[in-house]
């Protein structure tokens, strides 16, 4: 006795779609600023993992400023996504016109004595109003 099986009929299991981030950001912010809508843009154009490295921040993170539940420090991810995504530049007194995120980066970068551009960021940076960093900083943003 023969038995036909048809392989064609294997279960498929469908692909998920991927989120409208921007969709979610308008359930969880009452009324979203625009740096986190222009996040969501980004999430929604390439990928939340994407968008994450992006600004220098892990995908988690990301989507919890995404849902407004992020426990961190919110101020330093809107400026790295106004740099990296949105275009807006310091003045740097060592390296002229940079990113914001660009300038948050250098900040946390250590003293380097064998580094002649490292020591005079690590100078100039403790000085800076651009300075976000907790120790002598001067908090002007």
């Amino acid at each position: 006795m023969t038995t036909s099986v048809n392989l064609n009929t294997s279960l498929k299991t469908p692909l998920k779609s991927k989120p409208d981030f921007v969709a979610i950001v308008h359930e969880a912010w009452i009324s979203p600023p625009d740096w986190v809508v222009i996040l969501a843009e980004e999430a929604n154009r390439t990928t939340q993992t994407a968008a994450a490295k992006r600004i220098g921040y892990s995908g988690g993170a990301v989507s919890s400023v995404l849902r407004a539940s992020y426990l961190g420090d919110m101020g330093a991810v809107e400026q790295k996504v106004r740099g990296a995504l949105m275009g807006v530049t310091v003045d740097c007194p060592v390296l002229d016109e940079i990113g914001r995120d660009q300038c948050l980066d250098e900040q946390k970068k250590p003293f380097a004595a064998t580094s002649a551009l490292r020591t005079r960021l690590f100078h100039a940076c403790k000085k800076c109003p651009h300075n976000r960093q907790k120790t002598g900083a001067n908090h002007a943003d």
